[in-house]
């Protein structure tokens, strides 16, 4: 049995007939950048997030950039992050001449250990980025009673985590501004590059929709240094479709994992399964295992026609390009070890039963 870790072409043709409207219809206006698609965008992921804001931008990388730049990030800042995430996180914080400073995570959620949060903290910490990766949000309320206390802007990477919700409340719409991908391969996603921004200040939301256009305040009127970041009307007229079967396909996603974790239970290896932070309803954009002999397994399980990956094998502490800031290896091993254990396996809406089936079974003959 084939199992793909994803079938996109499936679901463009299950949407083939709205998508294709959408798309003609944008091509026929002739507007094509900034029109009353991004607006409508807009508006839906602002409520959909329980926030006042959201701005539309070219990328989730984008969205972080701009974030940062609204917050005033310079040259000689330090913001905090995780080590282990996509390298977009600290992208945006190197362009902005600022230090990102690496704290381990938490072995279960993979967030950033609060304590280790705590020891960071110096004179130039500006802000703190916690991930909520494969989905799953970090400790925020613990994440925002420590900055609180320091004085320092919260900017959420929830590129993996539209849809998920902490203690009740949607990621976004828990620290200063939250940072979003549409990548293709995200539970919301484009057919190409795209990201939002959101926030419930006013100040920060005037400041973000003038640094996406060049800085500018009014056509060919700019006030301060900003960037090209404008979200396209084809990918938001897109995504305005999807946006309708969004809470369909988190479902799906949410029934598919509660089936992962009682297979993996009755096989008794339900260890290996995504663990959650109280009170957190992650998003699965991936559902990640954490195994000994990965690398193997990822191997038996291509072979056996199942479509697995790792996110991610070298957490950028070690990366080349970040040799540098001086970290070492040894220096963050609850991020070391979980990079040399982590694979994910296949979920997305639609996957069925029968294939779920076949993916644990293979792993127990891997292991038994």
């Amino acid at each position: 049995m084939k199992v793909p870790f994803l079938n996109l072409a499936k679901e463009y043709e299950n949407l083939k007939p709205q998508i294709d409207r959408a798309v003609g219809s944008v091509l026929k206006s002739g507007k094509y950048i900034l029109g009353e698609n991004v607006s409508e965008l807009e508006r839906q992921i602002a409520k959909a997030c329980k926030c006042r804001y959201a701005v539309g931008v070219a990328s989730g990388t984008d969205a972080l950039k701009v974030a940062l730049a609204a917050i005033g990030l310079k040259a000689g800042d330090e913001v905090i992050t995780t080590a282990f995430t996509y390298i977009a996180t600290t992208e945006a914080i190197i362009k902005s001449q600022a230090k990102p400073v690496f704290v381990d995570i938490d072995p279960d959620s993979y967030a950033l250990d609060v304590e280790c949060l705590k020891k960071a903290i110096t004179k130039k910490t500006k802000a703190i980025i916690p991930v909520h990766l494969y989905g799953q949000p970090a400790d925020m309320s613990a994440i925002l009673k420590i900055a609180k206390k320091h004085n320092l802007v919260v900017i959420e990477d929830a590129a993996q985590a539209f849809g998920a919700s902490y203690q009740g409340k949607p990621v976004g719409s828990l620290g200063d501004i939250g940072c979003f991908s549409f990548f293709p391969t995200k539970n919301l996603a484009a057919y190409g590059d795209a990201g939002m921004v959101t926030t419930n200040s006013k100040k920060l939301y005037e400041l973000m929709l003038k640094l996406r256009v060049h800085g500018a305040e009014s056509k060919y009127n700019h006030i301060i240094d900003g960037y090209n970041s404008r979200l396209d009307e084809l990918q938001a007229a897109i995504l305005n479709v999807k946006m309708h079967y969004i809470r369909i396909w988190d479902k799906s996603r949410k029934s598919a994992a509660k089936y992962y974790n009682t297979l993996f239970k009755k096989i008794g290896m339900e260890e290996i399964t995504p663990k959650s932070i109280k009170g957190s309803d992650s998003s699965y954009c991936l559902y990640t295992l954490r195994v000994k002999k990965r690398d193997d397994l990822l191997k038996h399980l291509i072979a056996n026609k199942i479509a697995a990956a790792v996110y991610y094998p070298i957490p950028l502490h070690l990366q080349k390009v970040y040799k540098g800031l001086g970290y070492k290896k040894g220096k963050l091993p609850f991020t070391e070890s979980a990079a040399d254990e982590v694979i994910s396996i296949p979920i997305y809406p639609g996957i069925t039963k029968k294939q779920q089936e076949y993916v644990v079974r293979c792993i127990k003959t891997f292991y038994k």
